[in-house]
Order: structure tokens, then C-alpha cells, then sequence
């Protein structure tokens, strides 16, 4: 059944004659006896999907646990405590975003706006640079404990962690702006990407 606006036909296929494939998307697999086109739907329709979808549910489980703990199970936080509170909530706000990429690869097109496009690059795009910054933040302060330790031990506490977590965050936000303003479905389009002018 066709559908308008949306894609009839297989994504194009990257053919590397009797060689292993490259792990790609649209990558056939094998020695190219069969049909392309189905083999590399078989890869981007339902393979990738699948591992982004086992990712999501263990790096949700995963995450959850990690805040559960911090939360629950600290008597009092610790400065790294709160940076690895930050790291695993920015991860897993990219893990709620994978179903929407699952769908994508699976479906060949994105079924859920412009809108929620905008929103799935804006989370993904936070999760980045969230994380870049707090595995930095993180080593910032493991130097500081270990070389400066007692000159260090005034800002080495859990409200001044709190706070540059806050500016960790802040800056992620204004940092993925650019993504937010360009990121959508264009018209005549039907993947979820950034066109940037």
C-alpha cells in the first residue's frame, strides 16, 4: 500500500562485491547472490533497529539504577557522586530518544513530525555535550584531588559540584541551539535531519 510523501522503495545500497560489508545502515551483507535492495533492508529495517531498541531497555536499566543508588544509598554526596548523577541523566534522556531513531531505520521515514524531530536532536545533542562536559568537569576535579588536594578541598564539595553541574547543563542547552533552530523534517523530505543554511 502506498502512502504519500513517503518512501515505496528501499533505501539505496552500498554493494561491496564479495567482501564483508561495512557496518552501515543501507550496507548488504554476503557474497551478493541475493537481491541487495533486500539485504540491506534486512540490516537498516530490522537489524539496527533491534540493537538500538536493546541499548535503550539496558542503558535505561543501567542509568536508573546508577541514579537510584546515588539518590538512595549515599549517606552524604560526594562531589563525584553528583557528577556521575549528571553523567547517567544524560544518558538516559538519550535513551528515550532511541526508539524514535529505531523507528526511523526501521521505517525508512520519520513518523513523527517536525516538532518531535526538533526535540529528538535537541535531547541527543544535550546528552553529547552534557557528557563531554561532565567526563571533563570529572577530570578537572580527579586532578585536583590528587594533586592539589588540600588547596583544592574548599571547592572540592557537593553545593559547589551542584552548581557547575547546573552550568554544565546551561551551557549544553545554549551550546545545542543551533541544532533545535535547524533540525526537522524538510518539505519533500522524509528523514529527521539538520539543514543548515
Amino acid at each position: 500500500m502506498d502512502t504519500p510523501g513517503y518512501p515505496t522503495s528501499a533505501p539505496t545500497t552500498l554493494e561491496l562485491g564479495n567482501t564483508s560489508s561495512a557496518w552501515l545502515p543501507d550496507a548488504t551483507l554476503g557474497n551478493g547472490s541475493a537481491d541487495p535492495s533486500a539485504a540491506g533492508l534486512a540490516v537498516s529495517g530490522v537489524l539496527i533497529p533491534l540493537v538500538y531498541l536493546a541499548v535503550c531497555v539496558v542503558g535505561l536499566l543501567g542509568n536508573s539504577l546508577v541514579i537510584y543508588v546515588v539518590l538512595r544509598h549515599t549517606a552524604s554526596p560526594s562531589v563525584t557522586n553528583v557528577y556521575i548523577l549528571n553523567l547517567a541523566l544524560a544518558d538516559e534522556l538519550f535513551m528515550l530518544g532511541l526508539p524514535f531513531l529505531a523507528a526511523q531505520n526501521a521505517l525508512s521515514y520519520w513518523p513523527f513530525g517536525s516538532l518531535m524531530c526538533r526535540l529528538v536532536m535537541a535531547v541527543d545533542g544535550i546528552n553529547q555535550f552534557t557528557s563531554i562536559f561532565c567526563l571533563t568537569v570529572m577530570s578537572v576535579d580527579r586532578y585536583l584531588a590528587v594533586v592539589h588536594p588540600t588547596r583544592s578541598a574548599r571547592w572540592r564539595t557537593a553545593p559547589v559540584a551542584r552548581t557547575v553541574s547546573v552550568a554544565v547543563w546551561v551551557a549544553s542547552a545554549v551550546v545545542v541551539l543551533p541544532v533545535v533552530v535547524f533540525s526537522g523534517v524538510p518539505h519533500g523530505m522524509s528523514t529527521c535531519h539538520m539543514q543548515w543554511p
